[in-house]
């Protein structure tokens, strides 16, 4: 099966040109999984896309609006990734945007299993990247559609056996990694970066320390620095595609065996 995209609820629609997702990436966005047909976590991926469109000023559309386009493709959803992409819609020339600008709704459904789906379950191997992220507390913990951070940070490698790098802020702190959030566990306790400055808030990242907290464990968010993750007893990345993932090796630090991985995971997926 092919790809799929709606604009607006309308199957193969064009973007208009002068949508202000492109020309300034003016909007916000979601990506989840798709397993037997069903968008995982989809409440919550909708709650967080509108909390995002919010903090833009932007309108979202209701829930029901995005479940009535799923649901125009549920005889074709199986497994993949779809994704939901909401923009302040066409506007003249200039950063202003004009008060009665229509948000775009932007709707795409791969098939295709995620890359990731092949990284070893024993673990990830990742890098520390050179790029530094810009502190922007208006935009922090917002997923909005200017990654150009992300994307440069991601050219660093193209070594296949590297799947994940780790990014920080000026100051030098871990923030998270290029597309995903990071979780520490360290003297019996789950540490996340605070993302307050800078970085992606993820659905994954919100719903496990929901999760952990309801069932007892310590979970901090914190100033954390590159030494403490090396420190860590054991380290895990999270996003709405990979799930939870123990890290195997960041550069010369290895960590071979599992300490609570298997047990958070069973939390955020059961």
């Amino acid at each position: 099966m092919s790809a799929i995209r709606l604009v607006n609820g309308v199957e193969g629609a064009a973007l208009d040109p002068l949508d202000r997702g492109l020309q300034y990436g003016d909007g916000v966005f979601r990506t989840l999984r798709v397993e037997n047909g069903q968008a995982l976590w989809l409440d919550e991926q909708l709650a967080k896309l509108a909390a995002d469109a919010a903090r833009l000023g932007l309108e979202a559309p209701a829930a029901t609006i995005w479940r009535a386009d799923l649901a125009r493709l549920a005889s074709r959803l199986s497994g993949g990734v779809l994704k939901l992409l909401l923009t302040r819609g066409v506007g003249a020339r200039g950063y202003r945007p004009a008060p009665a600008t229509i948000p775009t709704r932007i709707l795409t459904y791969d098939p295709s299993p995620p890359p990731s789906d092949n990284w070893p379950v024993a673990g990830l191997n990742l890098r520390v990247c050179d790029l530094r992220l810009a502190e922007q507390p208006r935009l922090a913990g917002v997923k909005h559609l200017n990654r150009l951070e992300n994307v440069l940070a991601r050219c660093e490698w193209d070594d296949p056996e590297i799947h994940e790098g780790l990014l920080r802020d000026a100051a030098g702190r871990v923030v998270s990694g290029v597309m995903s959030n990071l979780f520490l566990w360290r003297a019996g306790s789950l540490r996340t970066p605070r993302i307050d400055r800078c970085g992606v808030a993820g659905v994954t990242r919100a719903r496990l320390m929901r999760l952990a907290r309801a069932a007892g464990f310590s979970v901090e968010e914190a100033d954390i620095g590159l030494e403490e993750v090396r420190a860590a007893d054991e380290v895990m990345l999270c996003n709405s595609v990979l799930g939870l993932r123990r890290v195997a090796r960041l550069e010369h630090r290895d960590w071979p065996d599992v300490v609570v991985f298997d047990n958070l995971r069973s939390l955020l997926h059961g």
